[in-house]
């Protein structure tokens, strides 16, 4: 039995925590802030409850194998779930309003044909059809094994691009941007595709063709609520941590890991004290690595991701009979949003214009709107969530209110959209920014990590579990397989099967 020092508490360290003491290791949490979850949380005011997280679950096999995997209870026993149908609405900027079921092919293909036109659920289903293809290539190696020093192969795009006269034939990598563009041939449809990576944090104009993976991913396996809000499953991960005798320490910071031998040997708290260990699990951010062990830490640092701009909306009169739990409200400026979240090369953050975070552009939003009685305080209210990807904190100074202030305003008036009478039923709202994200759970400019994608060199992988200090392991979204609820929890697994296989583990079977 070995004992195991796991720093952080967010899902994928807390999944490496509950697999690693069902195979009889002894394991000690220690967190800087004062509870679980990570960026999985809650907030509540006058009986108002809210994800500050993520408000939709997708893949839940994962945690329903986690579930299975570490105790007698199977996951829907601990919480609620249901799937969400439809899966989403979408509003486009020319006032097109689609809503597509869930985990339906053949549905999605009708209300595209009756809302776009003729035609359009056959393209669409054709590019989820070849990012099928991806997900075939690339399931086993980027989800379900660990990244090896040897990972060449997945700086390839799988994606198979329709080859046409004239297509494709320039030199240059594809991009999910030029696959919308030439494969959907409509502006609606080329916005439905690139708002999946937009809302991970994925610049479409750079992103590989194989990020057509997330759209197929959602489609295939569907989208989930759990009852109460997202933070609920944090909640149930750590009492099953806690069931199967994992320790918690909450409002211990760790400054140091400490090594001997060049080994890692445990680690070193803020108030001095130190925690001995056999083997140390980080589920922290880039910065936060490389301050406590500046040897496991990347050389160059990746840039800082987008992080989320969230509105919680107290809203007086009944949530309507019928209502989609998730619509998008699509921008009407691609551009200008693009530019503002991830930047013009050519020119400082000063100077961007939209980038920073005081340009008129309209964003990209989703309003979550669940029935669900434990988000409201009775039947006669109701609650609502709009999310925006954004400019990490830094190049936009977020913590300066007029900003703040000016941007929801902005997110308020997409919602509209979506949530008619909105500012009329408005009773109050409480907004968090990329750097309030920074400050609760310490990732560098509230940037929250996107999943691994393969192709373009290798640009979209993450650092690999296993790290160069002997001992020493990554989980969570900033190691791989990279951000999001379910490649958390698989981030987890691969370290627990690391730790208890050995280094030639070569993965789930």
């Amino acid at each position: 039995m070995a004992r195991i020092v796991v720093i952080g508490a967010g899902m994928g360290a807390m999944a490496a925590a509950a697999r690693l003491a069902v195979a009889g290791h002894r394991v000690a949490v220690y967190e800087r802030a004062a509870t679980h979850g990570g960026g999985v949380g809650r907030f509540e005011r006058d009986g108002f409850v809210f994800d500050t997280g993520p408000g939709l679950l997708h893949l839940p096999a994962v945690y329903r194998d986690l579930f299975v995997k570490t105790g007698k209870e199977p996951l829907e026993r601990c919480v609620g779930m249901s799937q969400v149908d439809p899966a989403s609405r979408h509003v486009f900027a020319d006032g097109t309003d689609v809503s597509l079921p869930n985990a339906s092919r053949a549905g999605v293909v009708r209300a595209l044909d009756d809302a776009v036109g003729p035609g359009a659920g056959e393209r669409w289903s054709d590019l989820v059809n070849r990012a099928r293809e991806v997900w075939d290539a690339t399931r086993r190696p980027l989800l379900e094994e660990p990244l090896r020093e040897d990972h060449a192969a997945l700086g390839q795009d799988p994606y198979p691009a329709v080859r046409k006269r004239g297509l494709f034939r320039r030199r240059g990598p594809v991009t999910l941007a030029s696959v919308a563009e030439r494969e959907l041939g409509d502006a609606r449809l080329a916005a439905l595709l690139e708002s999946h990576a937009l809302a991970y944090g994925l610049d479409p104009r750079r992103a590989p063709g194989s990020a057509t993976v997330l759209p197929y991913m959602e489609q295939t396996f569907g989208s989930w609520y759990v009852s109460g809000g997202v933070r609920a499953l944090a909640d149930a991960l750590y009492e099953r941590c806690r069931a199967r005798k994992v320790e918690f320490h909450f409002e211990a910071e760790v400054v140091r890991l400490l090594e001997e031998d060049g080994r890692a040997a445990g680690v070193e708290l803020a108030d001095g004290s130190v925690a001995e260990a056999d083997m140390v699990v980080a589920g922290v951010s880039p910065g936060r690595l490389a301050a406590i062990a500046p040897g496991a830490a990347a050389k160059p640092q990746a840039p800082v991701p987008p992080g989320r701009f969230t509105v919680f909306l107290a809203l007086g009169g009944a949530r309507p009979d019928g209502v989609v739990h998730r619509t998008v409200v699509h921008t009407g400026d691609r551009a200008a949003e693009l530019a503002a979240v991830f930047g013009d090369d050519d020119r400082p953050a000063a100077g961007r214009g939209s980038g920073s975070g005081r340009g008129d552009y309209r964003p990209t939003v989703t309003v979550l709107r669940p029935d669900d009685p434990a988000t409201r305080p009775d039947g006669g209210h109701e609650a609502v969530t709009l999310v925006a990807t954004v400019a990490p904190h830094g190049r936009v100074d977020w913590a300066d209110v007029p900003t703040a202030d000016g941007f929801a305003d902005r997110m308020v008036d997409a919602a509209a959209a979506a949530v008619p009478g909105l500012r009329e039923r408005l009773l109050w709202r409480e907004v968090r920014t990329p750097a309030d994200t920074e400050a609760a759970v310490g990732a560098e400019g509230g940037g929250v990590p996107a999943p691994v994608l393969a192709g373009a060199d290798g640009g979209f992988l993450r650092p690999g579990n296993a790290t160069p200090v002997p001992g020493l392991h990554l989980a969570g979204g900033f190691a791989h397989p990279g951000g999001g609820l379910a490649h958390a929890g698989m981030s987890g697994a691969l370290v627990a099967g690391l730790i208890v296989s050995g280094a030639d583990w070569r993965g789930s079977q």
